[in-house]
């Protein structure tokens, strides 16, 4: 492996360079060592890596990134070691974002009944959640319709609704929802964004189809009927101002899935270069090459992690931009080292198999790449939605 590879590439942050080193390396030893002795079991095997999970919440690597005590605001941070943990293992990586999101939520908030103590457990890893925004955020990207309807009763709202595939959850664990605001069957026009928690009255979560890979996510379909939320658990009411300040930080936090499945795919191709590189240089896709276009990438997407929370469209563009290049280099990477792999690499428990079905995760988790070129596209052209 070359010095490059060795480690997810670093430029500068905010935490104080000696802490966020020791933050990273803790992250790095964990992760290729206990966590690498489940990585198969979580892909094929619907191992939910909790007490793993719980570890990494232990570690700061789920909070580097928020305005606490615990964190430091720093988005860079929190970026690489989520970066860290997917180089051996997507599917943690993709969880540590699902937590790592969660709790920016509740921070983010400033309802006090979410700031504190609650935020306070989550941050500690005592208890764990999900973001349940596939659905809002392709609602507005007018590529669905809002799934959750929330009706106003006195304290608060019942909700009702169905979503298919929520991630980061169990019995005891909870998620940011976002509902349509009803009048009997006329929408208000707003939305409401609360905290769901999957023990409370009226929800139900009941198992998916079996995945191609990824299995230990922890991903359900959500079922609320006549499912009350009260003062204590509203993130932002209207939502959609709340959902613009935050896009941005939410999207940024994801390239450290696609850093670290790439990362992952370019270390296995050095691990053959002794004994097949004789042949491999006849492939079109070098780790080197590769290796130099990561670095680029990240150093584009640690500039942007500087201001998570800049709302203009250009900005946001730029962060579309980023995660599209991502989700895409991560299928290049993961194609090629399967190439460079050969034969040994297409066995079922090999790494780069399952990092090949890593990689489809990032291109079409949301917003997958289709969602990100449409948006792109969009706001390239200063369209308003319709």
């Amino acid at each position: 492996m070359t010095e490059a590879a060795a480690t997810i590439a670093s430029p500068a942050f905010a935490q104080p360079a000696q802490e966020a080193e020791a933050l990273l390396s803790a992250v790095r030893a964990f992760a290729q060592t206990s966590l690498a002795e489940k990585a198969e079991a979580i892909d094929r095997h619907a191992y939910y890596p909790k007490a793993e999970l719980k570890e990494l919440a232990r570690l700061g690597a789920m909070s580097a990134h928020l305005d606490t005590p615990q964190g430091s605001g720093d988005f860079g941070l929190t970026i690489r070691a989520i970066a860290e943990a997917a180089r051996v293992c997507g599917a943690t990586g993709f969880l540590m974002w699902c937590q790592s999101v969660c709790g920016l939520f509740m921070q983010q908030s400033a309802n006090p009944a979410l700031t504190s103590t609650t935020l306070l457990r989550h941050i500690t890893g005592q208890s764990l959640g999900g973001t349940a925004l596939s659905n809002p955020m392709k609602s507005y990207a007018q590529i669905e319709t809002l799934l959750l309807k929330a009706s106003p009763v006195t304290g608060g709202y019942v909700v009702n609704g169905h979503l298919p595939w929520v991630s980061n959850l169990d019995s005891d664990h909870y998620c940011g929802a976002v509902a349509a605001v009803m009048d009997g069957t006329q929408a208000l026009g707003r939305e409401v964004m609360f905290l769901l928690d999957c023990q409370a009255p009226g929800v139900t979560l009941s198992e998916c189809p079996c995945f191609s890979g990824m299995e230990g996510t922890g991903t359900y379909a959500l079922h609320l009927k006549n499912h009350f939320i009260g003062a204590d658990q509203i993130i932002a009411d209207p939502a959609r101002p709340f959902i613009a300040h935050i896009r941005a930080a939410f999207v940024l936090l994801q390239c450290g899935i696609a850093a670290g499945v790439i990362q992952g795919a370019i270390d296995s191709m050095w691990a053959v270069e002794p004994q097949l590189g004789h042949v491999n240089e006849f492939l079109d896709e070098r780790p080197a090459a590769l290796q130099a276009e990561l670095d680029e990438l990240l150093a584009r997407v640690m500039q942007l992690a500087a201001t998570p929370f800049d709302s203009s469209d250009e900005f946001f563009l730029n962060i579309l931009d980023v995660r599209a290049h991502g989700a895409e280099l991560s299928l290049r990477a993961a194609q090629s080292a399967l190439l460079h792999q050969g034969a040994r690499g297409y066995l079922m428990s090999s790494g780069v198999q399952r990092r090949v079905r890593e990689s489809h995760f990032v291109a079409i988790v949301t917003p997958a790449i289709k969602h990100l070129r449409k948006e792109m596209a969009r706001l390239s052209k200063q369209e308003m939605p319709r």
